[in-house]
Formats: C-alpha cells, sequence, structure tokens
C-alpha cells in the first residue's frame, strides 16, 4: 500500500471509532442532527471567500484531529459531557473527509491536498 493509500485506511478506521465513541456518549439526538453535525465543519469553505491561502488556512484549521479529541476531552474532564459526542463527530468528519481523498488543502487551490488532487481536471 502506497503512503496515501494508508492515511486513507486510517481516516476510515478512525471514523468508524469516532462514529462509535459519538453514539455512545450522545443523549437522545433526533436523526436529522447525525448529518448536520458531521458536516458543519465543512462551514470552513467560506474561508476561501477570502482567497487561496486564507480558505487553506481556515480549512486546515477546521479539519484537524485534535480540535476533536480536545473538544471530547474538555467534555470528559469538565464534566461538560454534551462536548463529548461533539468532538467525536467533530473527528469522525475529518476522518471521513480522509478516506475519501480529501485532505488538508495547499495554498494554490482547493482541489490541492496533502493527499493529492482531487476532482477532474
Amino acid at each position: 500500500m502506497t503512503t496515501i493509500q494508508w492515511q486513507r485506511l486510517e481516516g476510515l478506521l478512525i471514523f468508524f471509532a469516532a462514529v462509535l465513541l459519538a453514539g455512545v456518549t450522545q443523549i437522545g439526538w433526533p436523526v436529522w442532527i447525525w448529518p448536520v453535525a458531521l458536516l458543519a465543519p465543512d462551514i470552513a469553505m467560506l474561508g476561501y471567500l477570502a482567497g487561496s491561502r486564507a480558505g487553506a488556512f481556515v480549512y486546515n484549521l477546521f479539519h484537524l484531529y485534535s480540535f476533536g479529541i480536545i473538544l471530547a476531552v474538555v467534555g470528559l474532564l469538565g464534566g461538560m459531557t454534551n462536548l463529548i459526542p461533539i468532538g467525536m463527530v467533530w473527528v469522525a468528519h475529518v476522518g471521513m473527509d480522509r478516506a475519501l481523498g480529501y485532505g488538508l488543502k495547499r495554498p494554490t487551490g482547493f482541489r490541492d491536498t496533502h493527499l493529492g488532487r482531487i476532482g477532474r481536471d
């Protein structure tokens, strides 16, 4: 397997683990919340309105595993259990993106990622 294939497999495994953790820690979320929450980090694409460099920075900031993990840990340690599934859904989103080949963006444009170019040329 290539490095990119390993990273995509890792993303898939992280996605499933994070969805499982979110599912066992959330308290009665309605079904419609799941797709909304799972896609919420993509609001960072609005950063591209300020140009490719700013867009890549904002997008990449919202697409780090660490922020979701930090939210979940703060929720766990601070007794704010509602933050745990939110953090895990964030992690699941990042894992899903990686599994689909949507990596961290390069400042040259949205389609240029650390996992290669996305879309058709």
